[in-house]
């Protein structure tokens, strides 16, 4: 993985007609993002089916990556998943990150009648669904016999641009998902660790600079012990204030890293300052955390000043 930074802008949100969200799409991608992502929930005000958008997004621009950040895996088959991946991977001349978790949000599964199972459960689900993704990528068929899933004979079609595999992000916070992620993924999710499925003060201590620290270098570990290369880091940086761009809407994990800016001091959850000055930050924790592909939240007008600093020093990655 190059040590160039990649922006991530947020997908953007239904305001109007199909016009007007393609117009906002193409917006991002003539800023200098690198790509444009989608999370997905389905309780909550959640509007974007995140398959059906990536694929929209990547129809509608020439040079912009698509990124699901992150589907939550029980609302998905991975045989099926790995088909629409594949299928868009095709059609959009290879630019399609999967990013997949073991999901946290209850209600998620609860409004489908589906069983939201516990950690452990979810964990070893995503563990299976992650093997049986990359054989569909890697393999001419799929055949798979674990606790959670069985795949008989599945034709591996179509096959995909990117080799071996697109890239496949991780979310991980806790410890058993930081150890699954270095011996999967491709793109490792920094996340807080949430026991209590909640953004709560809890969650919001876990992101401080030790924490990070501490998340990054169990990946490595895992990945080395896994006979691995290390993989890429990503990570949402949640309160971002650009002084000379407004600030824009916070969301509901802002609003807490905010609240507790002054124990979050040097962590990567929160960026402050001059354009200047946070170009400047994004390097120095490329370089010690070694992040390099970031979400600077939904104020895509202070990330574009970002990356205005960023390319003057080439430090932007090359479109793919």
């Amino acid at each position: 993985m190059s040590d160039s930074l990649r922006m991530i802008a947020p997908m953007p949100r239904l305001r109007g007609d199909g016009d007007t969200w393609v117009s906002e799409v193409r917006r991002l991608e003539s800023m200098g993002f690198d790509s444009v992502s989608v999370s997905e929930h389905v309780t909550r005000g959640w509007q974007l089916s995140p398959l059906v958008a990536m694929a929209y997004a990547a129809a509608s621009t020439s040079r912009l990556r698509v990124l699901s950040l992150a589907l939550p895996n029980d609302l998905h088959h991975p045989a099926l998943l790995a088909k629409n991946i594949a299928t868009m991977d095709v059609l959009s001349g290879g630019r399609v990150t999967l990013g997949i978790g073991a999901g946290w949000e209850e209600g998620d599964c609860t409004t489908l009648g589906i069983p939201f199972h516990n950690g452990g459960t979810r964990v070893a689900r995503l563990s299976e669904a992650l093997e049986v993704i990359r054989r569909y990528f890697t393999t001419d068929t799929v055949d798979f016999v674990g606790d959670h899933y069985r795949i008989n004979g599945m034709e591996a079609l179509p096959r995909c641009v990117q080799r071996p595999n697109p890239p496949i992000l991780v979310g991980a916070g806790g410890p058993r998902m930081l150890d699954l992620a270095g011996r999967t993924a491709d793109i490792v999710g920094l996340h807080a660790r949430m026991d209590d499925n909640a953004i709560d003060d809890a969650a919001v201590a876990d992101l401080t600079a030790v924490r990070i620290a501490e998340k990054v270098g169990r990946v490595r570990t895992s990945a080395a012990a896994a006979g691995r290369p290390p993989p890429a880091f990503q990570f949402s940086c949640y309160h971002v204030d650009v002084t000379d761009f407004p600030s824009a809407q916070r969301s509901s994990w802002a609003a807490r890293v905010a609240a507790h800016a002054e124990m979050l001091a040097g962590s990567p959850a929160v960026l402050t300052g001059t354009a200047i000055r946070c170009a400047d930050q994004l390097r120095e924790w490329r370089d010690r955390f070694g992040i390099t592909y970031w979400n600077l939240g939904r104020s895509d007008g202070a990330a574009a000043r970002i990356i205005e600093q960023l390319d003057r020093s080439n430090e932007l990655a090359a479109s793919i």
